[in-house]
């Protein structure tokens, strides 16, 4: 495992029923390094939200749930508070609904979840997503540099803040 997966992985701290939403164009070795992290927690979850793009086919001890997305479109779907964390990679500044798609990962949050919006570099401003991620009232948004290639924003859902529960 490389490196700037191993930092990556440090994002994500599982415990037992622990569930995590990759939303990707590209399921490759990160989705199935975040899997391997959840392997020792029972009752823990990765789903998968594949839009279309090159996705890779892994076998995983960890419960894997997926659901194909015809287009950029189409939102992903979820249950609500279903999710600990929620990482969207190289969709959010293709989707043509940002805000949809934004309420979507607000409402899929539980309660102190957050959200990891990786986009290759040039694709889209750390600026643009920082202010999206604002108006849809999640906090904490930080950028954070580990990938060379992709620039990467945290934001947390908070209890009791903006949208309420």
């Amino acid at each position: 495992m490389n490196k700037e997966i191993e930092e990556f992985l440090e994002l994500i701290n599982p415990q037992p029923g622990y569930k995590v939403l990759d939303i990707t164009t590209h399921v490759d070795e990160l989705s199935q390094a975040i899997a391997q992290k959840l392997e020792p927690f029972e009752s823990a979850r990765l789903a998968l939200a594949r839009y279309e793009g090159e996705h890779i086919e892994f076998e995983s001890k960890t419960e894997l749930k997926i659901h194909d997305v015809p287009n950029f479109n189409t939102p992903f779907r979820s249950l609500p508070r279903d999710n600990d964390i929620v990482v969207i990679r190289d969709v959010f500044h293709q989707h043509t609904m940002k805000d949809r798609i934004l309420k979507a990962i607000y409402t899929t949050l539980a309660n102190t979840g957050d959200v990891i919006i990786m986009t290759k570099k040039g694709e889209a401003t750390i600026e643009e997503h920082l202010e999206a991620l604002d108006a849809c009232e999640f906090r904490a948004s930080n950028s954070i540099d580990i990938f060379k290639d992709y620039n990467l924003v945290v934001a947390k859902k908070m209890h009791m803040w903006g949208n309420g529960l």
